[in-house]
């Protein structure tokens, strides 16, 4: 067997130096504690507890019974490219071309993946507004880029300003990578924030990287607006997306690009060679998801907007912690600072002795010090179980 030293000797130094998925490590744990008898909840993934609705599924049955088992076109079934182009221009005000403007992908991680690989390289810069996703920065540095960590103030409700992106941008910037409605903060940006990036985008010829995956998901009347339909920015923006979270089809693995032809056509030939395609039969799920009933959602929307309140409430009402109401998507951000733990003995704290599995913040970025995200898109009695042990814990502390 080669030792882990010897091996270092065969290893990528981009890959050697990348460190493993923080939330998946934290599911890794909790499953670890879980098989030795400790009964662990684990609120550090963000798969939503439903099932995918029945005529998505049985459109992918009849597909896949149908034959439909084959390789299919790389880019994606024509069906599906102009079900999602449809969905673009009608919820998004965004106009592309099916045939050359959108790529579907398996998952829209693998669809931000790709374009790291496609549009990123030594000597480029890619600022991310964090806390943001834990893939984010690693995908950058695979790809041989530069990640430039914009923190966002939490005491400021992490919002978005121009003169903090002027700090930040340098000559070898290429884009800059924004999440709404945001994991983990569960932020929605607003009208003025997009003016901003948009304006900032525009005098410093960047590219946009939008990330929308959490769109359907909101609450509260706030609105999501995509970036790409604001003016000058169709041209510079790719907007990513999936059918993971508003559809629960997170084991589908189902997600697309979508932009101006010149980058899509060059994203989809690191596509071509990596995945060659989406699976076959999942795209007819996928087609089904966008042109049929769209009710769903609202069912699923209803449940995460009672567990929100729940988390707020009862972690709000903890001593040391403030537990924010989110704006969109399903995860708490709460900021445990006045507790006197950094993120990492919070998260640390919670797991050995409330046996809740939570994200430090840090695994966000710095931004993310002093908080931990947990995820409530699980059932009721788990969550209000969840609760009371973080409540029980942290009131003896």
């Amino acid at each position: 067997m080669i030792e882990q030293r010897a091996a270092d000797h065969f290893l990528a130094a981009r890959v050697r130096d990348a460190a493993p998925s923080p939330t998946l490590a934290v599911s890794d744990r909790a499953r670890q504690l879980k098989s030795e008898g400790i009964d662990v909840i684990d609120l550090g993934g963000g798969d939503p507890d439903f099932i995918t609705p029945q005529h998505i599924r049985q459109a992918a049955t009849d597909a896949m019974n149908g034959g439909q088992t084959h390789y299919v076109a790389s880019p994606g079934i024509p069906e599906l490219r102009k079900a999602i182009a449809a969905k673009l221009k009608v919820d998004n005000g965004i106009e592309v071309d099916p045939a050359q403007g959108v790529l579907v992908t398996p998952g829209g991680k693998a669809a931000l993946f790709q374009a790291a690989m496609a549009l990123v390289e030594p000597g480029v810069d890619v600022m991310v507004l964090e806390p943001a996703w834990v893939s984010y920065v690693p995908m950058i540095e695979l790809a041989g880029g530069t990640a430039i960590h914009v923190g966002l103030d939490p005491d400021d409700n992490f919002a978005v300003m121009r003169e903090m992106l002027e700090q930040h941008v340098t000559d070898r910037t290429r884009a800059i990578l924004i999440n709404s409605p945001n994991n983990p903060t569960g932020r929605v940006l607003g009208h003025d924030e997009l003016v901003a990036l948009a304006e900032f985008a525009r005098a410093h010829d960047l590219m946009v990287w939008t990330d929308e995956i959490y769109e359907k998901i909101l609450y509260d009347g706030h609105q999501h607006e995509s970036i790409a339909a604001y003016p000058g920015m169709a041209e510079r923006t790719l907007t990513f997306n999936g059918l993971s979270k508003a559809y629960a089809m997170t084991g589908w693995r189902l997600g697309y690009v979508a932009g101006p032809p010149a980058f899509i056509q060059e994203i989809a030939k690191v596509h071509s060679h990596s995945v060659t395609c989406a699976t076959s039969f999942a795209q007819a799920g996928g087609v089904a998801a966008l042109t049929g009933d769209q009710a769903f959602i609202g069912e699923m929307l209803a449940a995460w907007d009672r567990r929100r309140h729940l988390v707020h409430d009862g972690l709000g009402a903890v001593k040391g912690l403030r537990c924010p109401l989110v704006e969109g998507a399903f995860y708490a951000f709460v900021d445990g600072r006045e507790t006197g733990h950094d993120a990492l003995a919070l998260a640390d704290v919670l797991l050995r002795e409330a046996h809740v599995a939570v994200v430090p913040g840090t695994a966000f970025g710095e931004a993310g010090e002093g908080h931990v995200r947990l995820s409530f898109a699980t059932g009721d009695d788990v969550l209000e179980q969840a609760v009371q042990r973080i409540r029980d814990v942290l009131g003896r502390h």
